[in-house]
């Protein structure tokens, strides 16, 4: 029972993507991003093992298919599995088993896939898709507001009238740099998302100052200054 957002940004060559889902501890699992490379999630009885394989056959060159295909040679429980691959080039690939459970299935544009099980309706995939495009800013926001927009077209939904909270999310995004530009993770709360916004807003306050601290380690000014003067009670001012 997961909905997923996966993206690349042709203006910056950046690769993201943002999970949430029922399960605890998402972000250690299901994805993976190889900058230059490409992003691929695995969830639905998750196979941990399959994203580190696909970034391994991208890297030596094969599409996004291909690397599909080859992952499917060596899991006999591929039926169970979903699996969402954007390389950093060319056609994106999905994968979505016969056994993952309903509702089960995926939206595509050119540069954006979403993709889930166990979820309300396809109403869930599709939402997320128009959330990212009427979004503004950089790639971590827009999708962040494509998994709220999949929360808010009812998230997950495994069978009538049973919905499911979501437990843990994710937001990771790359550019052309091995150190992600943001790597944020809910790993159990009861509004995962709603939490995931909460962090998300926090760091992006911050963030210019850790870049900042970087470069000139010697002249700024410490970090509990700079938060008396910018934060108030862990929120921006």
């Amino acid at each position: 029972m997961t909905y997923t957002i996966m993206a690349r940004d042709p203006s910056t060559g950046g690769l993201g993507i943002g999970i949430a889902t029922y399960s605890l501890g998402v972000g250690a699992t299901c994805p993976r991003i190889a900058p230059g490379i490409g992003a691929v999630s695995t969830q639905a009885f998750t196979n941990a093992d399959l994203g580190p394989m696909v970034l391994s056959a991208l890297g030596a060159g094969a599409s996004a298919a291909e690397a599909m295909g080859a992952i499917q040679v060596h899991d006999h429980d591929f039926d169970y599995r979903q699996v969402g691959i954007v390389p950093a080039n060319g056609l994106i690939a999905i994968h979505t088993g016969s056994q993952a459970r309903d509702w089960s299935g995926h939206a595509i544009s050119e540069n954006v896939l979403t993709m889930g099980n166990g979820l309300a309706g396809k109403q869930v995939v599709d939402g997320m898709l128009s959330g990212f495009d009427a979004a503004n800013g950089p790639l971590a926001a827009r999708l962040l507001a494509g998994l709220e927009a999949g929360r808010d077209a009812g998230g997950q939904q495994p069978s009538p009238g049973n919905h499911l909270i979501e437990r843990s999310s994710v937001l990771l995004v790359y550019g052309e740099s091995d150190i992600a530009i943001t790597d944020l993770r809910v790993d159990v709360h009861e509004a995962a998302v709603d939490e995931l916004r909460r962090v998300y807003e926090l760091y992006s306050t911050y963030a210019p100052y850790y870049q900042e601290r970087q470069h000139s380690p010697s002249t700024l000014e410490a970090q509990e200054v700079w938060t008396r003067a910018n934060v108030d009670d862990g929120e921006p001012t």
